[in-house]
């Protein structure tokens, strides 16, 4: 056999060895799109034709991206949860009861938060609300300073810089007065954190965990398992949640991002327990460790007068919490929906919520961030702008720097203040936090902060709109399939 037949018979024998492969691969992967896939009609087709009409190709790419190794971790968590959360002490507080209390709006949304929540509305907080980060800083500065039992944050993304290095340091110093401080940060985002930057907590007593170990390499592929979520609690008795994360460019500080806007709260009352709750949960599935210590949860307090109830949403509950929550409150709006987040890119259900309240006569107002937030997201945020403005949505861009606030109100009575954005990966993704507020007076402090927010904010015309190039559209469209992981 001469090296022209041998070459020949070879390629022969790996052609044959392919083909069988990609068999192989169809009639085992196909079932599987089919069974896995349920839920996404448009995604089940996608991975039906690449695995088909792509040989071999097709199927590598979805062994890769196609399968979800978010499920097997989040029947752990919820495992977890559902073993733990009945050992917590009961939260000892007056719950909001009644129609003396709310209006027909309030209470319609307080019966479904309840439900799909799992927490109840509670009374007698004290609820201060941040716009100026370096405010919420101060403030957030002030508390652990006052700290004398305990200390717990968890935070999306933590820098190492300057902000991040004081605030660390900070730390350290409590823990060596004997406070007890645990700090759960997300893997992910606060990539840049080190050992090298970690290690003088761990030193000092600091009980320092991520979210999502990576201890496996399993483990590693789960990148969509992340804790966005930004809290910070103080013996038990003060709180605080919302869009703000630590580093420099969260005041201001980042040429890139310019000024920063943000919305944060201040919470004291029965939420904190409930935002204990949200915390020690995540740590037990971080590190095993139980933080049922009634010294964690002490009776609260009549703090103030507002009504409010913490919730938590993420993909280990049956239930989306924040998508049903927002696609409901916008649909029972009557007079006005106000929206500010840093990413919009809405599933379908959420935009049709828009349309259908502008259409009704609600007056709809959109803030999103300008071009200084990640170029693909702007883009995919900005193919939605179409179908609102013909319904007669009023959309703005943000243009003084980053708007970063993720706060939704309806009919100056009712108010979301949190980490969610208003986008797939907050809603189905992501584990996020929120604070329902069920007060007239803060609703509208949100609606006159938006106010002022569109001084330096572009409205975006219809009329203008419609006439953008060719090529603009086809980037907003092509970056808009990539939504659900955006």
């Amino acid at each position: 056999m001469n090296w022209w037949q041998w070459e020949q018979e070879t390629v022969a024998v790996l052609v044959a060895l392919a083909s069988v492969l990609d068999v192989v691969l169809v009639v085992v992967l196909v079932p599987t799109v089919l069974l896995t896939k349920k839920r996404w009609p448009a995604s089940t087709v996608a991975w039906l034709m690449a695995i088909v009409t792509l040989p071999i190709v097709g199927g590598l790419l979805f062994l890769l991206f196609g399968i979800d190794r978010v499920q097997p971790r989040v029947r752990r968590r919820r495992a977890l949860t559902e073993g733990f959360v009945p050992s917590l002490p009961q939260l000892a507080a007056q719950h909001i009861h009644g129609h003396d209390r709310l209006n027909e709006t309030q209470l319609q949304l307080l019966r479904l938060a309840q439900r799909i929540g799992g927490t109840k509305g509670t009374v007698g907080n004290r609820v201060e609300l941040f716009h100026d980060t370096h405010a919420a800083f101060s403030s957030i500065r002030q508390a652990i300073d006052a700290a004398e039992h305990s200390i717990h944050l968890e935070y999306y993304i933590w820098q190492p810089d300057r902000v991040g290095t004081q605030l660390r340091d900070m730390l350290i110093d409590k823990a060596r007065q004997g406070v007890a401080v645990r700090f759960l940060y997300d893997a992910i985002g606060s990539v840049r954190l080190t050992s090298r930057f970690l290690q003088p907590m761990r030193e000092a007593g600091i009980e320092v965990a991520s979210f999502v170990p990576g201890q496996t390499f399993r483990e590693r592929w789960s990148i969509n398992l992340r804790s966005h979520r930004k809290i910070v609690l103080v013996d038990g008795v003060v709180g605080f949640t919302g869009g703000m994360n630590v580093g420099d460019e969260y005041l201001g500080e980042n040429k890139h991002f310019g000024f920063w806007r943000d919305a944060h709260l201040r919470l004291e009352g029965p939420t904190v327990l409930q935002l204990q709750e949200v915390f020690a949960t995540d740590w037990l599935y971080a590190t095993g460790q139980d933080l049922n210590d009634p010294d964690l949860f002490p009776p609260p307090r009549d703090a103030g007068n507002v009504d409010a109830q913490v919730l938590a949403g993420g993909p280990d509950l049956p239930e989306s919490v924040f998508h049903t929550l927002m696609f409901a409150a916008i649909n029972e709006a009557q007079r006005s929906v106000t929206l500010a987040t840093s990413y919009f890119v809405p599933t379908p259900a959420l935009t049709s919520a828009l349309v259908a309240a502008a259409l009704r006569g609600v007056r709809t107002r959109v803030l999103v961030s300008g071009p200084v937030t990640y170029w693909t997201t702007y883009q995919a945020c900005r193919s939605f702008y179409d179908e609102l403005l013909a319904a007669g949505v009023e959309v703005y861009e943000y243009r003084r720097g980053q708007q970063h606030a993720k706060t939704l109100s309806i009919d100056g009575c009712w108010a979301l203040v949190g980490t969610a954005n208003f986008d797939h990966r907050s809603v189905f993704l992501n584990f996020e936090v929120g604070v329902v507020l069920y007060d007239s007076g803060l609703a509208e402090q949100l609606d006159h902060a938006f106010d002022q927010d569109l001084t330096d904010a572009v409205a975006i015309r219809l009329d203008e709109w419609t006439r953008r190039s060719l090529a603009a559209r086809l980037i907003e469209n092509g970056c808009r399939m990539f939504a659900p992981v955006l």
